[in-house]
């Protein structure tokens, strides 16, 4: 029980960091779309989107065998030679990454910046420090040192965010807004490596990473095809409907997304945890822990889509444009239904993982990723961003579907139906309650979410949705 507790509560600090990075996007939507126009907000989410592709392409899929390697890992000088190996690595890759991006600076900006050379700058200076920032935080998550992992992460986002507030007050244009966002990475990442340095202590002595990239470069298509199917929708709709259109999209886009902040801590934790017990051929405990983590994401997540869904039209309204809400808010049920499917998906391949069958992972995804392309072409010019969202839609159900299959060939999955079933009556009931109450406004949205989740909750136990080990698991936890 002790070590199911320490896992809900790592579960619940991953979870708060998430929730809070979450709402930093939600408090800035609406200062930067009614601070600035349409198409340089689409600008600003094309930003976003392309650092967030660097790492997955140049840290060389490093950061989660690090996970893999080292969780287990006791003697502190075998740690110390892989840690500073993957680092040194990701660093060469690092500089490479950005001699290619300087070189095709120009066309890049046209694309993807309305040809802004300050902004692309910017943008690579920012992708250099995110790829060791995401080495870096790796550290902390492989070793559970989650409390630090969690503090860095918000940290990260909530200076960037807090510098492009306040610059956006000081009216200062669209690309030196974006520098406030280069500002949390440079400091976050100053703050690590002091950390890391003074608690690991540094060493020139490197090692061979044969057996680990062997595990690693399988997942870097998995890691960018992930990303296509993210992200790519954007970049479609910006080639054939423009700028403004990726400006009403990714609102909608970001609430139905929310649906993932859910599971952050379980794709965090599970990789560092499991590896453990799986190496010890302890699969119960595996099975436990899988059947635990499905349960309760879906216990989150199947209430917050019916709520996003209902909602989505008068939350825009209230964080965004009139233009925005009216045009985007049927993406955001369209995406958190997919959201849902990953969620899922992010939970049941680490079967997979465990099995490092990381090359099986790699061929699903490059599958979706080209599927994901083909398929927003095809749609965004007959559909518009609409098409974008049922593509995400298919494309993560797909994920879901194929790994589902190739799981069952090595462990049990972790389904509880009679669980789901419960679950997803208590969402209905708590969405009639919702449609009921039609709210608007920022003050009747609080109160109606207020008494939703409380009648979800409510409904949930009365059809003992939650057993008594569970209730016993939460009180030990509190």
């Amino acid at each position: 029980m002790d070590e199911y507790v320490k896992f809900i509560k790592r579960i619940g600090v991953i979870g708060i960091a998430n929730i809070l990075i979450s709402l930093s996007g939600l408090i800035f939507i609406p200062i930067i779309t009614k601070s600035f126009s349409t198409a340089d907000y689409g600008v600003w989410s094309q930003v976003n989107t392309f650092v967030s592709l660097v790492p997955n392409i140049v840290n060389l899929g490093l950061p989660y065998t690090m996970v893999r390697f080292l969780a287990a890992e006791k003697d502190k000088n075998i740690i110390k030679q892989s840690f500073y190996s993957m680092m040194a690595l990701v660093l060469a890759s690092t500089v490479i990454m950005i001699i290619v991006l300087m070189i095709f600076a120009d066309q890049i900006a046209t694309a993807l910046f309305d040809g802004s050379m300050q902004i692309m700058y910017i943008v690579v200076v920012m992708a250099f420090f995110a790829c060791l920032d995401l080495m870096l935080l790796s550290y902390f998550r492989t070793f559970q040192q989650i409390t630090y992992y969690s503090i860095f992460l918000v940290l990260q986002t909530y200076i960037g965010v807090v510098v492009s507030i306040v610059l956006t007050w000081m009216h200062q244009p669209i690309d030196v807004v974006v520098l406030g966002r280069l500002t949390g990475f440079v400091l976050v990442f100053i703050a690590m490596a002091i950390l890391i340095v003074k608690e690991l202590g540094f060493t020139t002595k490197l090692k061979g990473l044969k057996e680990e990239l062997k595990f690693a470069i399988p997942t870097v298509p998995n890691n960018v095809s992930s990303w296509v199917v993210d992200s790519s929708d954007r970049i479609v709709i910006g080639v054939f409907l423009g700028s403004a259109a990726v400006g009403i999209y990714s609102p909608g886009y970001a609430l139905g997304n929310l649906i993932l902040m859910f599971l952050t801590p379980f794709a965090v934790l599970l990789p560092a945890v499991l590896p453990e017990y799986y190496e010890k051929g302890d699969m119960e405990k595996v099975d436990t822990f899988l059947t635990y983590s499905l349960k309760y994401y879906l216990l989150i997540t199947i209430p917050a889509i019916v709520g996003l869904s209902l909602l989505s039209k008068p939350l825009l309204y209230i964080l965004t444009t009139t233009i925005i809400a009216d045009s985007g808010y049927l993406v955001t049920p369209i995406v958190a239904l997919g959201a849902m499917f990953m969620g899922i998906y992010g939970i049941v391949n680490n079967i997979i993982i465990l099995e490092k069958k990381t090359a099986l992972l790699s061929h699903i995804w490059i599958t979706v990723a080209v599927l994901n392309i083909g398929l927003n072409v095809f749609s965004v010019p007959y559909l518009g961003i609409y098409g974008a969202g049922l593509a995400t839609l298919f494309c993560y159900f797909f994920a879901f579907a194929v790994t589902l299959i190739y799981s069952k060939r090595y462990a049990r999955l972790p389904f509880d139906f009679k669980s789901t079933f419960k679950i997803l009556i208590a969402s209905i009931i708590m969405g009639v309650f919702v449609v009921v109450a039609n709210p608007y406004g920022i003050f009747n949205m609080v109160i109606v979410i207020a008494v939703a989740v409380v009648i979800y909750f409510v409904v949930l136990f009365l059809l003992k949705g939650i057993d008594k080990k569970e209730i016993a698991l939460i009180k030990s936890m509190i």
